[in-house]
């Protein structure tokens, strides 16, 4: 029932993170209303525009006595120095104030933590700082569409500042220990003061028309320098530097200042670091990433060869199998198999062939012996007389005044019985005929021969037999006793 459902503190943190994230140094203009100065000398008031309020507070470790400059526009006080205004604030009052806005959990209200406040008039130099940035942004030098990307781990890098200041030894040590060994070339220049654009110029320049010892050009310019007021950055809001960089052929980064420093080359530049660090930073990563990235590569390298690899034995499967059902050894044995079955089927055939044949012979023969037998047959005309002599023997007495129609009758038996033995001498030889084609033992007569195994079964393949089994081979005028020493499959 509770998923879903925040907590209070919960609610809270949430909106604290969303709102640092999304105003992380902001300006804001207000009159000043429920001032109070407690005993902590922490200030606390309220910024009034209209129906709005917003609560401020200025803690005492952010407060100074006293300023040299203008806080907002970086103009020097020249009649000295000026109490803070954190100890002349006053009701009523119009300032504006820079900070951090965050969430004070307590009460579950938002407030701005000041660091800096002074009151709403401009100064000389903000005025005429407004004034370029608005000539220069009719000129389109600000548009995001004319500005390029740094190349990607760039091996040439122009390095534009004081070659005393901090900002080149902080630039330094951090690129030392960044990307993969490239080459950072010092262009010196003055960073403040009256004469220092007209060196950045010259600078900007030679930069880019200058070659490097491997005869390839510079690849990105990084203009730096530290932190400072309105008044030392002023070189950076120069109109001819700013119309220099926005004609340069190479990506500019600019790293003036801290992250709340806004120039006119900053705006003008390809990309704005916030500081010369991060500028650094952006043209290069940590080594260690470039450990983590090969190690990525790597495990996805090994990935995809193993992908592949599966794949490719998949289909080194799929091949063999259809080489197998092709292949002629495959064919030759689907052959082989059938001609085992036909032999096989033959077997069966003559065995069914013979066995039929015997049983016509010994029908005809028995056929024979109800007729007389077979020696009536060798000897025809001895059995005829015989059966002439007895039927005159025994017809004498009775038939004696029939002479001539005996003799009618005598040749009608004996054509009769000529004509049944000439059919009868047909079926048998038919019925030899017929039993010499179902003989197993007529081939040997036209040089073939049977082979039995030591059971007197016939040897029909050589899968019957084996090396140094004992056979007999049957030929047309007798058999051989023999065995066997090799046994050879047909040649495919």
């Amino acid at each position: 029932m509770t998923e879903g459902i925040l907590t209070v503190r919960q609610v809270t943190d949430r909106i604290k993170s969303l709102l640092e994230r999304q105003f992380p140094y902001v300006w804001v203009q207000g009159e000043v209303t429920n001032l109070t100065r407690p005993g902590s000398g922490h200030v606390y008031f309220s910024l009034k525009d209209g129906d709005a309020l917003l609560a401020c507070v200025w803690f005492r470790g952010r407060q100074r006595v006293q300023d040299t400059v203008d806080p907002l526009t970086g103009e020097v006080f020249e009649d000295g120095l000026r109490p803070s205004l954190a100890c002349s604030l006053r009701h009523g009052q119009t300032v504006a104030c820079a900070g951090q806005l965050s969430v004070y959990p307590p009460r579950g209200g938002y407030q701005l933590l000041v660091d800096l406040a002074q009151d709403a008039g401009e100064g000389l130099l903000y005025q005429a700082f407004e004034q370029l940035k608005r000539e220069l942004q009719a000129e389109g030098l600000f548009e995001p569409a004319r500005k390029r990307p740094l190349p990607v781990h760039p091996l040439r890098v122009a390095l534009i500042t004081s070659p005393s200041g901090a900002a080149v030894r902080d630039f330094l040590c951090l690129a030392a220990g960044r990307g993969t060994g490239a080459g950072v070339r010092i262009y010196p220049a003055l960073v403040q003061g009256t004469e220092a654009p007209e060196q950045l110029i010259r600078a900007v320049q030679l930069a880019v028309e200058d070659t490097w010892p491997d005869g390839e050009k510079t690849e990105v310019i990084a203009l730096v320098r530290g932190g400072g007021s309105l008044q030392d950055l002023w070189a950076f809001n120069d109109a001819r530097l700013a119309r220099r960089l926005a004609a340069s052929p190479i990506p500019v980064l600019t790293g003036v200042g801290h992250e709340i420093d806004i120039t006119v080359a900053d705006l003008v530049a390809d990309v704005r670091a916030a500081t010369p660090s991060h500028a650094a930073q952006l043209l290069w990563p940590e080594r260690e990433w470039y450990a983590q990235r090969v190690d990525d590569l790597g495990e996805a390298m090994n990935r995809a060869f193993s992908r592949r690899a599966a794949r490719g034995a998949e289909r080194l499967l799929e091949l063999d199998k259809g080489l197998a059902w092709l292949s002629p050894e495959r064919v030759v044995r689907r052959l082989h198999e059938r001609s085992v079955s036909l032999a096989e089927r033959l077997d069966q055939a003559f065995a069914v062939g013979l066995r039929v044949g015997r049983e016509r012979l010994r029908a005809v023969a028995d056929r024979l012996d109800r007729s007389g037998g077979t020696a009536m047959l060798a000897h025809p005309h001895i059995r005829i007389a015989q059966l002439e002599s007895l039927l005159l023997r025994q017809s004498g007495p009775l038939f004696a005044g029939a002479g001539h129609t005996l003799h009618h009758m005598m040749w009608q038996l004996h054509t009769v019985g000529h004509n049944e033995l000439e059919r009868a001498a047909r079926s048998q030889k038919q019925a030899e005929d017929l039993l010499a084609r179902f003989d197993p033992l007529a081939p040997l007569g036209r040089g073939y021969a049977l082979v039995r195994d030591a059971q007197g079964r016939f040897i029909r393949t050589i899968r019957a037999v084996q090396a140094g089994d004992a056979v007999e081979i049957l030929i047309n005028d007798g058999a051989l006793a023999a065995r066997i020493e090799q046994v050879r499959p047909h040649d495919p």
